[in-house]
């Protein structure tokens, strides 16, 4: 990172640096707390949207293949192989909507935060009942996509509840909330749905993976949603005529989500 002809190691320099431009310093506790802040917001909630996307792509291989078939509509998937790098553009990226809605359904059925907390800043009453000023309040994202009226067969993993024709998302502004809502929703929400559309691009274009055990581990929600023990998928290689390229050793074969 640099700003103003400052380099920096790191995203805690950054911290550091702003803290002391206005005239004070974190303590190793604030430290402490910024760094498992970051390690929560910015590692842990993204692995976990790529691994319930690596899941719902491996429970659903017609969606997987959907996702292909737009990518050849495209021309970006020549025979079995992704185009060359520089013809991959962010508005080319953007571009895809079925890949948005499967992005989409994989948030609103997995979010990665089940929640958040604000502070009231003046008393009020909801549903008949007060809230004093200062009290902290906790939403739920997790139980808003479950109830939310808008939403068929909540569910079901069905991506095209977000397609234009439908657009279940569009009847209000806090029924689909992944990133949370108003002006304290995440900042990093662009960068992450890039992310897991540039991932999703990968996986459905330069290979064949499966599920490398007998049935697919339990999920858990805390402090993130994840599978107990991990995914364990087992990725092939294909080549430009849609070929299997075999590893050296079965372990390149394996890995661990």
């Amino acid at each position: 990172l640099c700003s103003q002809g400052k380099d920096y190691s790191g995203a805690l320099d950054v911290l550091m640096e702003s803290a002391k431009e206005n005239g004070t310093e974190l303590t190793m506790q604030e430290l402490k707390e910024s760094t498992i802040e970051l390690i929560f917001a910015a590692f842990a909630t993204t692995a976990s949207a790529s691994t319930s996307l690596i899941m719902q792509l491996l429970r659903h291989p017609a969606v997987l293949e959907r996702l292909r078939e737009e990518l050849r509509a495209r021309g970006l998937l020549h025979s079995g192989c992704l185009c060359p790098e520089g013809e991959l553009r962010l508005d080319t990226i953007v571009s895809l909507k079925y890949l948005d809605c499967v992005i989409k359904e994989v948030l609103r059925l997995y979010t990665p935060v089940s929640g958040a907390y604000r502070t009231a800043m003046q008393t009020f009453e909801l549903d008949g009942v007060q809230i004093p000023k200062g009290w902290s309040v906790m939403y739920s994202i997790r139980d808003t996509h479950d109830t939310s009226a808008v939403f068929k067969d909540v569910d079901a993993f069905d991506p095209d509840r977000f397609s234009q024709e439908r657009g279940e998302d569009k009847e209000g502004r806090f029924h689909y909330l992944p990133f949370g809502g108003g002006v304290r929703s995440c900042l990093g929400k662009q960068l992450a749905t890039l992310f897991l559309r540039i991932l999703a691009i990968e996986l459905a274009s330069t290979s064949r993976f499966e599920l490398a055990t007998r049935q697919f581990p339990r999920v858990v929600t805390v402090p993130v949603v994840h599978p107990v023990d991990g995914l364990k998928v087992k990725f092939y290689g294909l080549d430009s005529n849609q070929n299997e390229i075999m590893a050296k050793s079965e372990e390149l074969l394996g890995a661990t989500v």
